[in-house]
């Protein structure tokens, strides 16, 4: 916990000595996002590479970068990219952005994603506001010793999705004419997709879209009190009794026509905090 500590205020260190803004708001991008990161006025980027204890691959991606700037005049952090446990990240690297974000001053999170649709009344494209979600990945990332200053022993998940922000997003989805369900997220490790059997159980326990992400930032989020809003972007809808192959680069296609719908919502969104 010392180590972790002592990595955090690095971090902080480092991020500081590069901009004087302090966001409040924290954005996580999914699969084929990115757009929203030109939005962004008086930007400032760091590489993961260069933030102490901040994961990353060994690929030069410049979504592999911490970007703060202005949006709709407020200050904004946006994470580009996010990690996985298929990706062999460990709870401890994967939950350390967040708890960075936390102590960095960041009190609200809209984390987004890319997610197959299990609800048949959804279609590609459609958004989704994250209302609850279910653990499917077989771990935690609060697994370990826990440090009271980062959270409670026990966190209280009964409204991880903020109910009040949920009521706002659909508001503004309303008022801008784009079609937004609500729906339970399911996570589960990947990285292969799901077979018919799969998808018929993950139905039927209740899940409207499926995904390998999300909910450890979710938990790590809840654990250190922030506000937290989440949005799916529906890439496929398969059904088990008419099961499609899935071709990952029509997800990514997807995925990016549906963005700018995204993208004007969080906007919006935004724009009335």
């Amino acid at each position: 916990m010392k180590n972790l500590e002592t990595k955090i205020t690095d971090a902080l260190n480092e991020i500081k000595k590069q901009t004087q803004l302090l966001p409040k708001i924290g954005i996580i991008l999914g699969t084929g996002m990115g757009g929203l990161v030109k939005k962004l006025k008086e930007k400032t980027s760091l590489p993961y590479s260069q933030i102490p204890g901040f994961p990353y691959t060994s690929e030069k991606s410049e979504q592999e970068q911490l970007i703060i700037g202005q949006l709709s005049g407020k200050p904004i952090l946006i994470m580009p990219k996010r990690f996985h446990y298929y990706e062999g990240f460990t709870s401890a690297q994967i939950s350390f952005p967040i708890r960075l974000l936390s102590r960095l001053g960041i009190q609200m999170m809209i984390i987004c994603n890319c997610a197959g649709g299990l609800n048949p009344l959804f279609q590609p494209g459609d958004l989704m506001a994250i209302v609850d979600h279910i653990n499917l990945l077989g771990t935690s990332p609060l697994i370990g010793p826990n440090q009271d200053t980062f959270g409670p022993r026990f966190p209280d998940m009964k409204n991880a999705y903020d109910p009040e922000l949920i009521i706002q997003a659909e508001n503004i989805a309303l008022e801008e004419k784009i079609r937004l369900h609500k729906g339970v997220y399911i996570a589960v490790h990947g990285p292969n997709l799901e077979t018919p059997a799969e998808t018929r159980f993950l139905r039927s326990i209740g899940g409207d879209a499926i995904g390998m992400s999300t909910v450890p930032e979710v938990i790590v989020g809840v654990h250190a009190g922030l506000c937290i809003l989440g949005f799916s972007i529906i890439s496929n809808v398969n059904l088990p009794d008419a099961f499609k192959v899935i071709d990952y680069d029509e997800i990514v296609a997807v995925a990016s026509e549906a963005e700018s719908k995204l993208i004007n919502l969080i906007v919006k969104l935004v724009e009335g905090l």
